[in-house]
């Protein structure tokens, strides 16, 4: 196994990553923060660390450097930027179809608060590279016209005591023109506090993506003969 903090490089910014991954990795889970957090997120390292013993690769990425942390802790501006927000993601997609260790890896998104429509629109411009996207009590509906060009599979998770974030997750995923599925935790609150609400999102999407990988094999073998 591999595990070392990584900085990944692109036009515009150098961003800090936490990158483990196996050898083979199934697939690799690329964490996708907002409103406030950072790659230090006690939520996504937990869930992180159980699809790590599922078989999968993960990298905790920062989409924001130091500077630009500072300044979204004082006006919280960044992190409603989509388009910013989506640029550096796809440019981390891109960064991990590069790397030794993860290059033909199917990549899975899995965004968390305003992090999740910046992971759908980053799905809608990468489809050959992204087997699918986890939103976890995520803000999809700020990914906009990008809803109806997401052509992946999307799993939104939710909590049940967080009203209005579910409502508009069901609206969102009446807009999605592609395979999903809306699981929602019943007693979990929008901050999934509770570790057991917790490893029920971790629990559903280990299932998810394990079904999707399944489902991209045996597509891969049909068309292959």
């Amino acid at each position: 196994m591999i595990s070392e903090m990584v900085l990944v490089r692109m036009d515009d910014a150098a961003l800090h990553g936490d990158l483990v991954v196996s050898a083979p990795s199934r697939a690799v889970v690329l964490f996708v923060h907002g409103n406030g957090s950072s790659r230090h997120s006690t939520r996504n390292r937990t869930v992180a660390a159980q699809l790590r013993t599922a078989g999968y690769g993960t990298l905790l990425l920062d989409l924001l450097n130091e500077r630009e942390e500072r300044h979204d802790a004082l006006n919280a501006e960044h992190r409603f930027d989509i388009p910013l927000l989506t640029h550096r993601l796809v440019g981390a997609i891109d960064w991990l179809a590069e790397q030794p260790e993860t290059r033909g890896a199917p990549v899975v998104l899995f965004g968390a608060d305003t992090g999740s429509a910046a992971a759908l629109t980053a799905a809608a411009e990468r489809p050959d590279r992204v087997l699918t996207v986890v939103s976890r009590d995520g803000r999809p509906d700020l990914a906009g016209d990008a809803l109806e060009r997401v052509r992946v599979p999307v799993l939104l998770v939710v909590g049940g005591q967080d009203h209005e974030v579910l409502r508009l997750n069901q609206e969102a995923a009446r807009r999605l023109r592609t395979p999903h599925s809306l699981h929602v935790v019943p007693e979990a609150t929008h901050l999934f506090e509770d570790p057991r609400a917790l490893a029920q999102v971790a629990g559903a999407a280990r299932r998810w993506c394990d079904e999707r990988l399944r489902a991209a094999r045996e597509e891969l073998e049909t068309h292959g003969q």
